[in-house]
């Protein structure tokens, strides 16, 4: 059956690798899986089509026969769970490595969502100026224990798993705000998800849809 996933005409980071869909597509590349990109507008996303399968209108979704997903997290952990090559087959290291996964997507990345917000999208609110470096601390307060706890391993428990992959994707949106580089592990252990050919070939293939 063929998979499709949605993402972005023109993404806003300009095919950075922080749009949502990159984390789909670096699953997907990781098992060895072929897909389809239906490309949609920012109005196509609202409209009933797109809804049917994101009831929030948002980006990415998955399509696999009659099966209909969305929630970045929700998505790659169903690859890593039918595919091999995203999660452990020690049952107590796979349920370690969906941990980190929920830790990614419920512990570190709020915050970091948040200071977009304030940065960006209210930084001509009378509060901003002081706010964003009150979300600063909040995101250093997670950094600096996952840093802890990464230590020098090479990734969060052993091999490469779904956690890896979540994780690093969420401190991607770190790097520009130069939080990332206050940890030299952590933004080391990015580099490292970034350098697998996986995430490579996912990354170009995203940039590609947003080249001039």
């Amino acid at each position: 059956m063929t998979i499709t996933i949605t993402a972005f005409e023109k993404s806003p980071d300009g095919g950075k690798g922080l749009a949502r869909d990159t984390r789909v597509r670096w699953a997907l590349e990781e098992v060895g899986l072929p897909y389809e990109v239906r490309l949609v507008s920012f109005k196509a996303l609202k409209e009933p089509a797109h809804l049917s399968r994101h009831p929030f209108g948002q980006i990415p979704t998955y399509e696999e026969g009659g099966l209909v997903l969305f929630e970045t997290g929700a998505i790659v952990l169903h690859l890593a769970q039918n595919h091999p090559g995203l999660l452990p087959d020690d049952a107590d290291a796979r349920a370690r490595a969906i941990a980190w996964m929920f830790a990614a997507v419920n512990t570190i990345e709020p915050p970091i969502l948040e200071l977009f917000t304030a940065a960006f999208l209210e930084r001509d609110k009378p509060w901003a100026a002081e706010r964003v470096p009150m979300v600063k601390e909040r995101i250093r307060d997670r950094l600096r224990p996952l840093a802890a706890r990464l230590g020098d391993a090479e990734w969060l428990d052993g091999e490469f798993s779904a956690g890896d992959l979540m994780m690093a994707s969420v401190l991607l949106r770190t790097r520009s705000s130069g939080l990332l580089d206050e940890f030299p592990t952590l933004a080391a252990y990015v580099a490292r998800g970034e350098a697998r050919p996986a995430y490579q070939r996912a990354f170009a293939a995203q940039l590609a849809i947003n080249a001039p």
